[in-house]
């Protein structure tokens, strides 16, 4: 049995630039991992099939699940393949601009690279993760931060830092990446002047950065801004923004014992989702 978390990506900033011709939005984002996630487990050399637990599992199990999309796009890159029977254990929210999905397809390449006896810097791995969506390459190496640019596609080095005590809040609704990008009103060739000077982006830097898709975010689901205002709020906390589309947030927080009551105060008192976890930060 082979095994591999799937971290949940968290967006430091995220900026949009512009959208191209072909429709696709063009990004600037910091992106880090938090120390909690999916898991993963393959046991190899069976018929290739999925199974799917825990507390967001329903209705995942299906042949379009990106777990079984991976497993497709690195037999189209590599030919034959040692496979075999897929188990994900979903704990993180559907829908929450967290990349569960996304890294969930990262962790089932990266199993299928340590199966076969393929390197993760692989090429042809790479361009299998480019086949399954914007932030699969990204999540692919979640050992450290690293800056996003274009579709997703074109990766920075690994910013290596100090990890911080940190907290996700889910107000346990589903937002749409397609809707939320919509909101921003952009049409194929509008183009935003580039931000310059976010790399390396420790704490203190990131006062000076925003996540773009927040306000689009915050018309479908009002209760971002409860999330937000309800972090900022809580005792050591230092910085709290909302990650990709949404409507994850994530906060900073001194100590991670005050991360870890804000976390338990909320989900008694608002019955959302939230969990204490680490965050890396480059220094």
């Amino acid at each position: 049995m082979f095994r591999e978390s799937a971290p949940a990506k968290i967006n430091l900033f995220l900026h949009v630039l512009g959208r191209q011709a072909d429709g696709y939005h063009v990004l600037e984002s910091l992106v880090s991992f938090a120390d909690l996630g999916d898991e993963l487990e393959l046991e190899p050399d069976g018929p290739l099939g999925l199974s799917v637990e825990g507390p967001f599992s329903f209705g995942l199990a299906g042949d379009d699940n990106l777990v079984m999309k991976a497993a497709r796009a690195a037999t189209a890159q590599f030919g034959r393949l040692r496979l075999g029977a897929f188990r994900l254990t979903k704990n993180l929210p559907v829908a929450s601009g967290i990349g569960g999905g996304s890294s969930d397809a990262a962790a089932a390449l990266r199993l299928i690279a340590r199966l076969n006896g393929i390197d993760t810097d692989d090429q042809r791995l790479t361009d299998a993760a480019r086949t399954l969506g914007a932030d699969v390459p990204v999540c692919l190496d979640p050992t450290a931060p690293r800056l996003m640019h274009g579709i997703g596609h074109e990766l920075g080095n690994r910013l290596y830092g100090l990890r911080y005590p940190a907290v996700l809040v889910n107000p346990v609704l589903p937002l749409e990446t397609r809707a939320v990008f919509a909101g921003l009103g952009l049409s194929p060739g509008d183009r935003f002047v580039p931000m310059k000077g976010h790399a390396p982006c420790d704490l203190k830097a990131l006062i000076g950065t925003r996540n773009d898709l927040e306000g689009p975010a915050k018309v479908i689901v009002p209760e971002i801004e409860d999330v937000l205002a309800a972090l900022r709020a809580s005792p050591g906390c230092r910085f709290a923004r909302m990650s990709g589309s949404g409507a994850t947030c994530f906060a900073i927080f001194d100590h991670y014992g005050e991360g870890a009551e804000a976390a338990a105060r909320l989900q008694v008192e608002r019955e959302w989702w939230a969990r204490p976890t680490w965050l890396k930060l480059p220094s």
